[in-house]
């Protein structure tokens, strides 16, 4: 049995509307045993021996961040993509050449190092949304699983914890044309291949577990969405889908189908509790009640949806309909949560010209206890007993934070001011640094081997 005790000069508990002084933290076998505010003790002195051994951490504690949106390979694009114009449609077209470069072994060695710039930034567990599942000419590789496997083994060298969100993608088009050129090896051919494949794989380690994802209303046909739902209900997994990102796609649905494409999920079975749709950009007010009605989560992905132009969303809508909110890096423009929680709230001030539509806690569970109930870990993202052992520490005394009160974090620290970053009760972050992974040197070459082959 291996216990630590940690004591935080500041540490953000549960329900909580602002962080709490002089908290102690203990943690046995990467679970969290003991949380106790110094303060709340009678005598004040009661239990001081323990705190000998405790490990301090400066600044404020957090539970762990949950990116619950990630598209791994795309942080090759981060920089290369911002010349002349162009929408998400061209900006997709760049995306392809990458995807078309990587195998099981490059895809490897380029998810290992975004992952461990994930914990750097204090996040402790990714949904991946994963659809290069096939080898360039649509052909399997020997191991179906081959490309998912990579990722799991990522996760783990990085140090986090993974939900693999494993992608149907069929389809080019809302009207059915086939997949070519790079988009060939996403497809499984019809949805029930893509669940034979699925069921098939196991991943390795208890970091990680398989959910599904439908890609979009364009890529899966109506009359196979349910064929992905129901394996997410029969496997009590997690379902993800990108909904709504492009008017265009709203459009051709219309065309097609004669409804939106949240209606078109709704009426196949999709929406849910355990369901949590991607964007959620451009919605009618229906669609937003079927959403919060169904008490479907949606992930937000404020940084990437400006890099494409996509829009923003109606998240405060969207809230009080019922959907939980959780935050997800998407493309990895930026991999900052602090930026994409505040950007929920400063996005909905560009839109609504009003400020103060989400309090700073309801910004940290969008960033930690949500973002992990959406990739299936109910046991993460909170400092209570019970709940693993997932710890960040955010400095104060940055020049981004001085000066700031510690429930402002959210609207003040940027991803370089976590100092410490403890997933499971074993410290991946120290000091700023990563302790197994040379993030920039291995991002670097990542990058390079499928940018330059």
């Amino acid at each position: 049995m291996s216990t630590t005790r940690w004591l935080a000069e500041y540490a953000w508990l549960p329900d909580e509307p602002e962080p709490t002084a002089d908290v102690l933290i203990e943690t046995v076998d990467g679970r969290i045993t003991l949380v106790a505010p110094l303060a709340a003790r009678t005598p004040p002195t009661a239990g001081v021996e323990v705190l000998a051994d405790a490990v301090r951490l400066p600044g404020l504690t957090l539970p762990g961040l949950a990116d619950a949106h990630s598209h791994a390979f795309h942080r090759a694009l981060r920089g290369r993509t911002h010349g002349g114009r162009g929408d998400f449609w061209t900006w997709r077209d760049l995306m392809y050449t990458v995807a078309d470069r990587l195998d099981p072994d490059s895809y490897l060695a380029l998810a290992r190092a975004v992952y461990a710039e994930l914990a750097l930034a204090g996040v402790t567990c990714v949904g991946e949304f994963h659809y290069l599942h096939h080898r360039p000419d649509g052909g399997r590789y020997d191991d179906p699983n081959a490309m998912g496997a990579a990722l799991v083994e990522a996760a783990a060298q990085a140090g986090v914890r993974i939900t693999l969100l494993d992608t149907c993608y069929l389809t080019a088009t809302v009207d059915g044309q086939p997949l070519t050129g790079p988009q060939r090896r996403f497809g499984d051919g019809d949805a029930n291949r893509w669940a034979d494949r699925v069921e098939a794989f196991t991943p390795a380690g208890e970091h990680a577990r398989v959910g599904a994802a439908v890609h979009s209303v364009r890529a899966v046909p109506a009359d196979q969405l349910g064929t992905v739902a129901e394996w997410a209900r029969r496997h009590d997994a997690p379902l993800h889908a990108h909904l709504s990102e492009q008017p265009a796609e709203n459009d051709a649905c219309r065309s097609v189908h004669g409804r939106t494409p949240t209606r078109l999920l709704a009426d196949h079975g999709v929406l849910g509790p355990t369901t949590t749709a991607v964007h959620a950009t451009h919605l009618t007010s229906a669609d937003v009640n079927l959403l919060g009605g169904s008490g479907t989560g949606v992930c937000l992905c404020p940084t990437t949806e400006r890099d494409l132009a996509d829009g923003i969303g109606p998240a405060r809508r969207m809230a009080e309909a019922g959907s939980p909110l959780s935050l997800g890096s998407d493309s990895h423009a930026v991999i900052d949560l602090f930026e994409e929680a505040r950007a929920v709230e400063l996005d909905e001030r560009l839109r609504t010209r009003q400020r103060g539509h989400f309090t700073p806690a309801a910004l940290r569970d969008a960033a930690t206890v949500t973002g992990h109930a959406a990739l299936g870990w109910t046991d993460a993202g909170r400092l209570a007993p019970g709940n693993r052992a997932d710890l960040v520490t955010v400095r104060l005394d940055s020049a981004r934070t001085a000066g700031v009160p510690p429930v402002g974090v959210f609207f003040a620290a940027g991803a370089a001011d976590v100092t410490q970053v403890v997933v499971d009760g074993r410290v991946v972050v120290r000091d700023g640094r990563h302790t197994t992974v040379d993030v920039p040197a291995e991002l670097t070459a990542a990058i390079r081997a499928v940018i330059t082959s």
